[in-house]
Parts: structure tokens; sequence; C-alpha cells
């Protein structure tokens, strides 16, 4: 797999023969040394400071196939740069808006994002239990929501019981991190340290899921659980529902617990909770690490890391869609 780059100071993106040169600059605006990184193995930037670039850099970054994903201060999800789809193909753009206007053909796919969503929480909640923090009444309570979702009449109430596993899994939390408090899921800002983790791993999830989609024919701005919307790439936030749980939370619950992220971690200073930037690089790093681990793929029968398996999600999805695939079924974690 290729590598990723995290650009979190201000500063001049430019090429260099067949190189990036990545300046960046202080406070006071003054430039600091350069660094360079190679083109050749890069598949994604993510940019979270100013960055200062041309079209002849984005040119020379869509040629190589690059993806540049774009964040505020406040750790939004601004946009991205995605070289022209190359994978494009109009057949799976018609398949894909068939399937969204049957209504049986969505719910299926809708209801299969939610089954391995709560799965996933579920698996973690046992795990925890397994290690005494007794959340045997949050295990009975989603296991009595997943029940209803093969009656489910249409994909607004099948997102409502969603909602619900995920407030009860979330109010787990505060048993199984022995550092922060999180209360409730406060988004917009995150008013606590664990909120701020949940939303700044969730929103990386969003774009890796977005890289793996890009590495398909699927459209993704064409959903099937979240309604299509206006200027959001909605497909990737349904299958990043299946992986949520295990790769931000399992990270969350790791580097809390262990007291790798700590209180110095966070910016409480603007009206909200944020990682500041040492917080932010020590998550990455983390959600890096578990990216890149290996599991041996029951079905494939070989180990493939955590980053492939969100682009074997999504050639799953394809399969369905063209009807190659009778069903659709999501990753639900074993262990």
């Amino acid at each position: 797999m290729k590598d990723t780059y995290y650009l979190f100071n201000p500063g001049r993106l430019s090429r260099q023969d067949n190189t990036l040169r990545f300046t960046p600059v202080n406070e006071s605006g003054q430039e600091l040394p350069s660094k360079f990184i190679p083109i050749e193995g890069l598949e994604n930037l993510y940019v979270f400071g100013s960055l200062d670039a041309n079209s002849a850099l984005f040119n020379f970054l869509g040629k190589h196939r690059v993806s540049v994903h774009f964040f505020d201060y406040y750790e939004h999800y601004t946009g991205s740069f995605q070289p022209k789809e190359y994978l494009l193909a109009g057949k799976m753009h018609v398949e894909q808006t068939r399937t969204y206007l049957d209504p049986v053909r969505r719910l299926h796919l809708a209801r299969g994002f939610v089954e391995g969503a709560a799965a996933n929480m579920l698996r973690n909640l046992k795990y925890y239990t397994g290690r005494g923090r007794g959340l045997e009444a949050s295990i009975t309570v989603i296991d009595q929501f997943m029940d209803k979702f093969s009656s489910v009449p249409d994909v607004a109430t099948l997102m409502g019981l969603e909602g619900n596993c995920r407030q009860v899994y979330y109010s787990a939390f505060d048993t199984i991190i022995q550092e922060f408090e999180m209360g409730g899921r406060l988004k917009q800002p995150p008013g606590n340290e664990v909120n701020a983790l949940i939303s700044f791993g969730n929103m990386i999830c969003y774009t890796q899921v977005l890289d793996a989609i890009y590495h398909t024919q699927m459209n993704p701005t064409i959903s099937f659980l979240h309604e299509p919307g206006v200027r959001r790439y909605s497909l990737a936030l349904d299958v990043a529902e299946v992986f949520k749980p295990i790769l931000v939370d399992r990270t969350l619950f790791s580097l809390v617990n262990k007291r790798i992220i700590q209180a110095k971690h966070f910016d409480q200073s603007l009206n909200g909770c944020f990682l500041n930037p040492t917080g932010k690089q020590i998550f990455l790093k983390a959600f890096e690490e578990r990216l890149a681990e290996t599991i041996h793929h029951r079905s494939l029968g070989k180990k493939v890391s955590y980053k492939y398996l969100l682009r074997l999600e999504c050639y799953k999805l394809t399969k369905y869609i063209l009807g190659i695939d009778k069903e659709y079924k999501p990753f639900k974690i074993w262990w």
C-alpha cells in the first residue's frame, strides 16, 4: 500500500523535479527548512494548515493519482482534490442509480451497513465486558434493536434504529474509558475530549473510505443509507459506518486507557474542545498503525491490512450493484 503524509504547518507546496517540496512557515511568516516528499509511493496528502500551491502542482499530483484532503483549524473536513476518475464507468453509474431508485435493493444495502456497524459496536462492548467492565445491559439492548433490522419497512426507520444502537453504544464509553468522561455525543463543536477524538477520528475514517471508493468504478455521491446530498460524498458515510467501531473507536480506547492521549493534548479555548497539533499527530500515528495491521482474511485465505479491508468492502458493493452477487454481506469483526 502507498503512503499518506500529513501537513500540519502552513506553508508552500511545490514540485521539484519528480519530488514534492514543502516549505513550512512559522507564525511570523518566516520560512523554515524545506521537507521533500517522494511522489512515487505517495497516495494521499492531509492538509491541516494553510497551503500555498498552484495549478501546475495539482496537475502533477493528478498525473500521479495523489489525493489531497483539506481541513480547517477546527478539524472540519472542507473538501478534497481527487484526480480524474480513472476507473469511472457509465454502466456502473447507471446501475448504481438504479439500485438507489429500487426500494428493495436500496434497503438491502442500507440494512447491511447498519448490521455491520451494530455488529462491530457489539464486538467492542463484548471485548470490554470480558475485561470486567460490566456492559451486559448495553449488549442486551443493542441485540434487541438488531432483531428489528430485518423487519423495517424503509430506510428512514432503519436509520432510527441505528441511531438508537449508537446512543446505547456511546453511553457505554464512560465505562470503557477511565481517563475522561464523555457524557452525550456532542458534534458541532465537540464539547469534551472524548467527543473531540470521535469527531476527528470519524472524519479521518470518512476520507480513508473516500479513497477506497476512488479505486472502484462507483460514484461517491450516490448512497443508500444516508440520503444523497449536495456537496458531500455520502457513499463514504455509508461505508464508514461499518468501520468506525473498528478503526476509530478501538484506536480511541487504546490511546486514552494507556494514557498516550492526555488532557494536555486538547485545546478548549475555542468555544469547544479540539485536539491540538500534538494530539492530532499522536492520534494519526496510532490510526496509521492500525490501518497497517493485518488480519487473516477468512474468504481470501491470506493476510490483508485493515486499510485494504476498506477497498474489499467497496469491491463487494460493486459486485452487488452490478448483479454479480445476489446479496451484500458487511464486514464484521470476529475477534
